[in-house]
């Protein structure tokens, strides 16, 4: 015969003290478990989702990122833009960009520092290549001027980055002209300019990378193998979402820091709702013994207390997740391990960020009760009612 469950939501309502404190603990290691989470799923998206997988990105040989490659001449680029599989615009154009990246220093607007942020200098066709970015203020870029674009998070979180200012690159100072959206993908952390002005104020005859756009997803199969396998041009090509995938390094980190302190805080809310079910069984000795001689088996007890610690646990998880809730969608940054840059991304409380913290909440209540629930069952009846 089961204990029924309003026997320990009772229980819980009449220990109003100790069960609001137990459960504040665990809100607050949830809480905590989900901060983190949430960074490593923003950033997991603004590299995951960055990229179409009809773009084609060729790199130096033996280079892993655009900042690190080395120089790719032009005369490699017009071979590769004349390549069978490139689709061409409405201009019969092909779709091919060289681009470059610099990282420049920028101070935040709410004057803790400065702080390195990409820049990538590219063509129109580059802007025409990635769709997904939007125009949100401003216009884009003419070719030929000391002028750039920058990313919606950049725009809110430096200074120097109005519409109208300048920020000093190379020999001159290049004048904001206008604001674009990425959708929350890595290119919220960069500033565009044009290629062409970049190569003459530095006298770079070299392109660190080169996009292509292919015509299908097969074509493009085909352009990555052909930059891979021409030993002419000693180039490496990659599908552009693989390429923003690879780059997710930035949450190791984060990762492992925020697991070592995910373990500790659950151990100590553990700990925390052991120690409150151990005084629960103190307290209702005589009760637990009651229990028994009215029929409840050791089993009945033993999941009626687990089932009390896991209440707990939940009600200090959806606290938890309450908490968080007002974070959800906030920007921040972290160091691009890459590219030593900031990358700016959004925390996401996503289903599974909060899925997986209901399961820690769990864990948290099984390792809390299975001790003191065993101890309450183990207690002889003549014992217990003596107390």
């Amino acid at each position: 015969m089961a204990i029924p469950l309003s026997y320990n939501v009772r229980n819980l309502r009449l220990r109003k003290g100790l069960t609001i404190m137990t459960a504040l603990g665990i809100a607050l290691t949830v809480a905590t478990a989900v901060f983190i989470m949430a960074l490593l799923a923003g950033l997991n998206r603004a590299f995951g989702t960055t990229g179409d997988p009809l773009n084609v990105l060729v790199l130096r040989k033996g280079s892993n990122s655009e900042l690190a490659a080395g120089g790719i001449q032009r005369e490699a680029m017009q071979v590769l833009k004349e390549l069978p599989g490139v689709t061409k615009n409405s201009r019969g154009e092909p779709l091919a960009s060289g681009e470059d990246i610099l990282v420049i220093v920028l101070p935040r607007k709410d004057g803790t520092g400065e702080v390195n942020v990409t820049t990538r200098f590219l063509t129109p066709l580059g802007i025409e290549m990635r769709p997904s970015v939007k125009l949100i203020a401003g216009r884009w870029f003419t070719p030929g001027q000391r002028e750039i674009v920058v990313s919606k998070s950049i725009n809110q979180r430096f200074a120097r980055a109005n519409l109208g200012d300048t920020v000093h690159i190379g020999n001159g100072d290049w004048t904001v002209v206008g604001i674009f959206d990425s959708v929350g993908t890595a290119h919220e952390s960069e500033i565009w300019g044009d290629i062409n002005q970049l190569a003459t104020d530095f006298e770079r005859t070299v392109y660190s990378s080169v996009l292509l756009r292919a015509t299908d997803p097969l074509a493009a199969e085909a352009l990555k193998n052909q930059a891979n396998d021409d030993q002419r041009l000693e180039l490496n090509g990659m599908l552009e979402p693989d390429y923003y995938a690879s780059q997710t390094k930035s949450g190791r980190p984060i990762r492992f820091v925020g697991f070592i302190v995910a373990v500790i805080m659950a151990i100590g809310s553990s700990f925390a709702a052991m120690n409150t079910m151990y005084a629960a069984v103190a307290y209702r000795g005589r009760e637990i013994a009651t229990l028994r001689v009215i029929g409840f088996s050791r089993p009945s007890i033993v999941t009626s207390f687990v089932l009390e610690s896991l209440l707990l646990s939940l009600l200090g998880a959806l606290v938890g997740i309450i908490l968080m809730l007002p974070f959800n969608g906030m920007t921040t940054g972290t160091q691009n391990q890459v590219t030593f840059s900031e990358a700016v991304f959004s925390l996401r409380m996503t289903p599974g960020v909060i899925g997986t913290a209901i399961i820690f909440a769990v864990v948290m209540g099984l390792l809390g009760g299975i001790a003191p629930a065993w101890h309450a069952a183990r207690r002889e009846i003549l014992a217990a009612l003596r107390d």
